[in-house]
């Protein structure tokens, strides 16, 4: 698998570790100079400064892995499936449900795949619970409850992209998107919504809110909340997900819905998980868990194995959906 990386920041590096173990990395572009250059001398590939050019050069490849600010994944994975490449876009899919619609409607005239990265759909305990839902294990899901304490201090928001609502869009999108796409994932989609957002510490490096809670109803009737804050003291603090069930209550935690903290499921239990990647270590804060590995192993079993692709376009458009829906809420 040959893959070109837009993108050279810290999530970038951290794709171009994957591609350089899994398969071969063929170029890199990123307008930050010093940035793009990094991560070509590192693998010994051509560097680009702008999108236009790598894609003007025609270099052969199969992927383009888009890993540039929120605001852009959508003009750079349309320039890129126009191009004649499959596409790997991070995570929030776009900040629009119109950009992820001509996304798809992008990939599916140039008959080129789209994966949208939601890794942790990966983790032990998610993937466990999964499975039971999908076996019908819990019965009816009566009511899901969602906790995402994080840090984001200043430091996070100096002298970058982040912060601002043209290229970010908000802490639905840039920290807690995966969160909501593991709630369409288990639960299904969301009805109503009603939903408060708000500076609660009026910061000035940020363009939008540091806090939201969310009252919500899914379709299949049941009833949800979700809390998110980026004002954790210090650190992060978790990352929680409680389901309650006819047949069963099920709760992961952690910092990123990393561990199994309980369970009490009618005739069943949850054992034997395998021990998850640890977090996205970016120095002074953490992100979720890295499973970018699995990512990529799932594009390559889909290109060259014909295996089923594990979060397509409608999948993310259906988060970003969800986070317009609380948002307008």
């Amino acid at each position: 698998m040959k893959v070109l990386l837009v993108g050279a920041g810290r999530i970038g590096k951290r794709h171009a570790e994957h591609i350089n173990r899994l398969g071969e990395l063929m170029a890199v572009c990123d307008t930050d100079q010093e940035s793009g250059e990094s991560v070509s001398d590192l693998y010994n590939v051509p560097y680009f400064s702008s999108i236009d050019e790598l894609l003007g050069a025609k270099i052969k490849a199969d992927v383009v892995a888009v890993c540039t600010p929120n605001g852009f994944h959508a003009e750079h994975s349309i320039l890129s499936l126009k191009a004649g490449y499959h596409v790997l876009c991070e995570k929030p899919m776009a900040l629009s449900v119109h950009d992820c619609g001509e996304m798809i409607k992008t990939a599916e005239q140039a008959n080129k795949r789209l994966f949208i990265v939601k890794q942790n759909r990966y983790n032990p305990p998610v993937a466990a619970l999964k499975k039971i839902i999908a076996e019908n294990g819990l019965g009816k899901i009566l009511s899901v409850h969602l906790s995402c304490f994080w840090n984001r201090n200043p430091d996070y928001y100096k002298n970058t992209w982040k912060g601002t609502k043209d290229l970010d869009g908000g802490i639905l999108y840039t920290q807690f998107s995966h969160f909501i796409d593991l709630l369409y994932w288990l639960i299904g989609d969301i009805s109503k919504v009603k939903a408060y957002s708000k500076n609660v510490t009026k910061r000035t490096d940020i363009e939008f809110e540091d806090t939201s809670v969310v009252a919500c109803e899914f379709y299949n009737g049941a009833i949800g909340t979700m809390n998110f804050s980026i004002n954790a003291y210090n650190k992060n603090m978790e990352g929680s997900l409680t389901l309650f069930g006819e047949k069963g209550t099920v709760k992961i935690g952690g910092q990123y819905l990393n561990e199994l903290e309980y369970q009490n499921i009618e005739d069943y239990e949850i054992k034997d998980l395998p021990e998850g990647n640890p977090a996205n270590n970016y120095g002074q804060y953490q992100g979720s868990m890295s499973n970018h590995d699995k990512v990529y192993q799932n594009v390559i079993d889909v290109l060259e194995h014909e295996g089923t692709i594990a979060t397509n376009g409608f999948e993310g458009l259906k988060t970003v959906e969800i986070i317009d829906k609380i948002y307008n809420a």
